[in-house]
C-alpha cells in the first residue's frame, strides 16, 4: 500500500513538471532558453572535439538505447507474460509502450520545436524536438520491465537491473544532447512523461480493482 502510494505520487509529480515544462518551452521563457543554449552548444563543441567518442554515442543511440530497440524489448516482455498466463500486466506494458509513442509524437507535432541547428553537424534527426521521444520510450519501457521484477529476486539481480535501466535512460537522454539532436529541456520531458506513464499505469489499474476486492 505505502509503496503504490509513492509510486502514484511520482506518476503525478512528474506529469505536473512536465506539464510546467512544456508550458515554459511554448513560452519561449527565455531563462531556460539560455540555458538550453549553453548546455548544447559545450556539449556539441565537445562532440565535434572527439570524433571517437562521438561515434560511439552514435551507435549506442541508434542501435542500443533507440526507441525500437526499448520496444522489442517490451514486446518480448509482452510474449512471456502472454505464454505465462499473466495478460493483464502484458497488456499494462503494451498499452505504456503505444502510449509512449503516441503521446511523443502528438506533443511534437502540439509544441513544434525546432531542433538545434550547427554548422558542423555530427548526427541528424528529423521532425520536431520536444520532447525527446528516445528518452520518453527508454523510461517508459525502462519503468514496466522494473516493475515486473519479482519480490523474490535476489538483491543482486534487482540491483544490477536497476542500475542497467539507470544508465540505460541517462545514457540515452546524455546522446541526444551530446550529438546535438536535442535541446537538454526535450531530455528532461521525455524522462518526465516516460516516468509518469509507468507510473500511473502500474497503480492505476489496482486502485479501481481495491474495491471489488474489499467486497470479497
Amino acid at each position: 500500500m505505502r509503496r503504490s502510494g509513492r509510486v502514484w505520487q511520482v506518476g503525478i509529480g512528474c506529469t505536473l513538471l512536465a506539464a510546467l515544462l512544456t508550458a515554459l518551452v511554448a513560452a519561449r521563457w527565455q531563462p531556460l532558453l539560455r540555458l538550453d543554449a549553453l548546455v548544447a552548444r559545450d556539449l556539441h563543441a565537445s562532440a565535434v572535439a572527439d570524433p571517437g567518442f562521438t561515434e560511439l554515442m552514435r551507435v549506442l543511440t541508434d542501435w542500443v538505447w533507440d526507441p525500437w530497440t526499448m520496444r522489442a524489448l517490451a514486446v518480448s516482455a509482452c510474449v512471456w507474460l502472454w505464454l505465462r498466463g499473466d495478460r493483464p500486466r502484458a497488456m499494462r506494458v503494451a498499452a505504456v509502450t503505444v502510449a509512449a509513442a503516441v503521446v511523443s509524437q502528438g506533443m511534437k507535432a502540439a509544441v513544434g520545436r525546432d531542433r538545434p541547428l550547427w554548422p558542423d553537424p555530427v548526427d541528424a534527426a528529423h521532425y520536431a524536438a520536444f520532447p525527446s521521444g528516445h528518452a520518453m520510450t527508454a523510461a517508459a519501457v525502462c519503468g514496466m520491465l522494473l516493475w515486473l521484477l519479482p519480490p523474490s529476486a535476489h538483491k543482486a539481480w534487482a540491483r544490477g537491473a536497476w542500475v542497467l535501466a539507470s544508465v540505460s535512460v541517462l545514457g540515452v537522454g546524455f546522446t541526444r544532447v551530446y550529438l546535438g539532436v536535442h535541446w537538454p529541456s526535450d531530455v528532461l520531458a521525455g524522462w518526465l512523461l516516460g516516468v509518469a506513464l509507468a507510473a500511473l499505469a502500474i497503480v492505476w489499474p489496482g486502485r479501481r480493482k481495491r474495491p471489488e476486492a474489499a467486497a470479497r
